[in-house]
């Protein structure tokens, strides 16, 4: 599949109507999602005929992302119950077959030889601190091959000592910059709409 024609897929999907503040819930846009699962299949073989899971789903774009690339089995997982019936919703509509957990990240219960990457865009942790490194703890106990993940440019050297040093990173590289934007959701959100660098990461874990 192509790029332009998987971001296309993408934009057609149903977003959040009524988006919780307390999660982050904002919406991986089409441009973002469709260049990161493109980039991780196309750059590292890291998706086609893999077992990918979604990290706080959401809406489940990044999971249809995979899905369209012929993953052999995607799992969505978030802690929100009207995230999954939407993520659900989407994967339906586009007639692809796809697995959904609820449950806190932290309470996740996969093996590591279970699944082989795992894909996320994180909360920044802008509401709950921490929380996006809650995410990037757990995606690199699961993940057995490697694990995709969005995180403001802000925090990159926070991030890469993190990952290296605390959770079990082999290796911890920034593929691209993007840009990130925020629409206006959020009573808090001043502006209509906020456009943010994002990095765009891959990180292997170590050989056990």
């Amino acid at each position: 599949m192509k790029l332009k024609q998987l971001e296309g897929l993408l934009g057609g999907l149903q977003q959040f109507s009524d988006p919780k503040a307390e999660l982050e819930q904002y919406p991986t846009g089409p441009h973002i999602a469709s260049r990161m699962l493109y980039t991780a299949e196309n750059s590292f073989g890291d998706v086609t005929d893999k077992v990918v899971a979604d990290f706080g789903c959401g809406c489940g774009t990044l999971g249809v992302a995979a899905a369209l690339l012929d993953a052999e089995r995607v799992i969505g997982i978030d802690i929100d119950s009207q995230s999954l019936e939407l993520a659900s919703l989407n994967a339906e509509e586009l007639e692809l077959d796809m697995d959904y957990i609820q449950c806190d990240i932290k309470n996740l219960g996969l093996r590591a030889e279970f699944v082989d990457t795992v894909v996320m865009n994180p909360p920044f942790g802008t509401r709950k601190k921490g929380a996006d490194m809650d995410f990037l703890s757990v995606a690199l106990k699961i993940a057995s091959q490697a694990v995709y993940s969005l995180h403001k440019t802000s925090t990159r050297d926070h991030v890469k000592r993190a990952a290296l040093q605390h959770f079990n990173a082999g290796s911890a590289e920034v593929i691209c910059e993007l840009r990130y934007d925020v629409p206006q959701l959020y009573k808090f959100h001043k502006k209509r709409e906020v456009d943010i660098a994002v990095d765009l990461w891959r990180f292997v874990p170590k050989s056990i």
